[in-house]
């Protein structure tokens, strides 16, 4: 298997240097050359699999013949031997009709980025110590991604990680999952901006390349491709759950950056029969936009109860613009020059109909988000976090549209306890971390603040660097 960019002027490179490399070199997104095939025999021949057999099955279409399955397989039983329910950790819950939540806040840091980055910061370090070699990853979360990938790298002699979150615009839960993390080779900071600031100020010194090249910088956002492929999994493991081949499936996707129901449209190219899927966003609601007028025009970036998604810049958006577009780097490329200097581009009538025929795009604002916390408590006596809640919120539209034939299935992104503020003002009921993390509010913090600058982003990583007498 090969990657090539989104943009069509970078190096075309295999799954290892894919993993190492994550932004191509042009400033686009690496996808694979062809979309692997998975027949109704081979779905069905899935079925029997454990979620890390399974996790090891899809990678390897990715990742072999650098990869083997055989070491894969190794890998993902590590990374998930720990989850809650494991072997099967990400578990299919109904909530009324056709209805179900897709649970995947099992792992360490009681998010859905666990799955993909436990796997992730393996892969890392199995490629790295062939090599002979280590990296500086740069990162930027809306709340989930640092926590976890902070807690797949933490403590890897093959590994620096430098952490960016938006100052004040995380949940006190999400931002001590990071910053009591005591690691010396992670490093959180807090940037005075927005998500999409942080996101920026990672691109930037990734198009850097003396930069990049002096400290070898690597990305765990969902800019690497890694983390899509092992996204994929999931999906595949719950339709497998409700019936595919046999049965057609929808999803329903919170989502801010694009990337994990890009994650479930990767599984629809390879062969998983789902009907439709579902863009559920917040009041930060470019995607929901998108779908509505064929035109992806930027805003302000407004703070609400599902941090995660306040975000106005989807960058794995340009992955799935690139498939709409039949693969003219061409036309992405000036696409995404046209976002940069103004704000904006269009998409063509009869492509918006296209993509409109696969993705139904909602929003839902803070009012909507609690309403859909308080009813599913009070229908099926189960807590929601707000991001989930947008979902849902989605989910039951989608659901009357299908009928009883297609499940419906809205990902949970995240443990209620993350948002426990939230949840109280909804439910009245303030849920309790898991044991595990019982003292998380009274662990000191390490972190350390920034202004939006992208000098001052790599003047931080230089001094640390020097300090911490790490050779890149």
């Amino acid at each position: 298997m090969q990657y090539v960019s989104t943009r069509g002027s970078a190096p075309v490179l295999a799954f290892d240097e894919v993993v190492l490399t994550g932004l191509a070199r042009d400033g686009g997104l690496y996808v694979p050359e062809t979309w692997p095939q998975l027949s109704a025999d081979q779905l069905r021949s899935l079925r029997r699999l454990t979620y890390p057999e399974l996790a090891a099955r899809i990678l390897a279409l990715f990742a072999e013949p650098e990869i083997p399955e055989a070491e894969l397989a190794l890998l993902a039983e590590e990374a998930y031997i720990d989850f809650d329910g494991y072997p099967d950790p990400a578990p299919l819950k109904p909530i009324g009709g056709n209805l179900h939540l897709l649970e995947l806040f099992h792992g360490p840091t009681l998010a859905f980025k666990d799955y993909a980055l436990q796997l992730l910061g393996r892969l890392f370090d199995l490629v790295l110590a062939r090599r002979g070699e280590r990296v500086t990853i740069i990162g930027a979360t809306s709340g989930d991604t640092g926590s976890a990938a902070i807690d797949a790298c933490r403590d890897r002699d093959t590994l620096e990680i430098f952490m960016l979150h938006p100052n004040g615009r995380v949940s006190e839960v999400q931002r001590r999952q990071m910053t009591t993390v005591k690691a010396d080779n992670v490093h959180n900071i807090a940037v005075d901006g927005t998500f999409d600031d942080c996101q920026a100020l990672v691109k930037t010194v990734f198009n850097d390349e003396p930069f990049r090249d002096r400290f070898r910088l690597a990305a765990v956002n969902s800019i690497n491709w890694a983390r899509i492929a092992t996204q994929i999994v999931y999906y595949v493991h719950a339709a497998l759950a409700l019936g595919a081949p046999e049965r057609e499936v929808a999803f329903v996707v919170p989502t801010g950056n694009f990337g994990n129901v890009f994650a479930a449209y990767a599984a629809r190219r390879m062969g998983v029969p789902i009907r439709r899927l579902a863009i559920a966003s917040n009041r930060n609601d470019i995607l929901t936009r998108f779908f509505a007028t064929g035109t992806m025009r930027t805003g302000p970036v407004f703070a609400t109860l599902s941090p995660s998604m306040d975000i106005q810049v989807s960058s794995n958006f340009e992955r799935y613009l690139f498939e709409l577009y039949d693969r003219d780097a061409a036309a992405v490329r000036s696409a995404m020059q046209q976002l940069r200097d103004t704000g904006a581009f269009s998409v063509d009538p009869a492509r918006v109909a296209q993509a409109s025929a696969m993705f139904l795009a909602r929003s839902a604002d803070d009012d909507a988000t609690r309403a859909a916390i308080r009813s599913v408590h009070e229908e099926h006596g189960m807590l929601i976090d707000p991001h989930t809640a947008v979902g849902v919120a989605a989910a039951r539209e989608l659901a009357a549209e299908l009928g009883d034939d297609v499940p419906v299935v809205c990902v949970a992104t995240a443990h209620p306890a993350k948002f426990p503020d939230a949840i109280a003002a909804a439910t009245g009921i303030r849920p309790d971390l898991p044991e595990r993390l019982a003292d998380l509010l009274v662990r000191p913090e390490h972190c350390q603040s920034m202004a939006n600058d992208a000098d001052a982003l790599r003047d931080t990583i230089a001094r640390t660097m020097h300090t911490r007498g790490a050779k890149p």
